[in-house]
């Protein structure tokens, strides 16, 4: 089965408890966390994310852009994140921040750049649930899928056959099909279901189902 994530990047912060009904359809919230200094950008803090977790019973997979992760990973996890993603190119050791999430309960995913090889991961394949594949830079939604990284998710599927990977960065329903036969388990999409005018039947054809 192939799942949507709605990125809640896209989705309107001046009223975050209605956003989140119009994607119930949605197993899993993707939630952004950037610092401003491993990306130029700043989203939310535990706080947004305690406040919409007595909202709704869908997993949080909280997507840490933080150039030093391994301290926030209590916070958030305190706060409500079910998984906790985190780059393979911040400042702290990998394994190390690997070590707290599965302290912590969460579910322990790694994030990857475009430029950053697949090659990686594998030291730390066996340890992981998912793994994030960027098809673009971080930082920002809205930008455009590049299709290249996709060769990423095959070779991780090809090391790490019950490895959860997610596609991040512009899929949309023009897009979607390209993702999903690449073998992609999970779809973070923003723009393409939060401004939908039906964010369910979005999410439907994101999938790939009929509606």
């Amino acid at each position: 089965m192939t799942y949507v994530a709605p990125s809640l990047l896209a989705a309107d912060f001046s009223a975050l408890g209605a956003e989140l009904k119009k994607v119930r359809e949605a197993e899993i919230l993707h939630i952004d966390i950037m610092d401003g200094n491993f990306v130029p950008n700043l989203t939310m803090g535990p706080q947004v994310v305690k406040a919409l977790r007595g909202k709704t019973d869908q997993e949080f997979d909280l997507h840490l852009m933080l150039r030093h992760p391994l301290q926030y990973v209590p916070i958030f996890r305190e706060a409500g994140a079910d998984w906790i993603t985190f780059h393979i190119e911040c400042d702290d050791d990998p394994r190390t921040v690997l070590a707290s999430i599965e302290a912590s309960g969460a579910k322990p995913g790694i994030a990857i750049k475009p430029g950053t090889p697949a090659e990686e991961l594998f030291p730390f394949g066996e340890q992981l649930h998912h793994v994030t594949v960027m098809t673009v830079e971080p930082g920002f939604g809205g930008q455009k899928l590049q299709e290249w990284p996709l060769k990423k998710v095959r070779t991780l599927k090809a090391h790490f056959p019950n490895l959860l990977i997610e596609v991040d960065g512009g899929i949309n329903l023009e897009n979607a099909h390209i993702v999903r036969e690449a073998g992609t388990d999970v779809l973070i999409a923003g723009t393409a279901v939060f401004t939908a005018k039906d964010p369910e039947q979005a999410i439907q054809l994101l999938r790939g189902e009929p509606v």
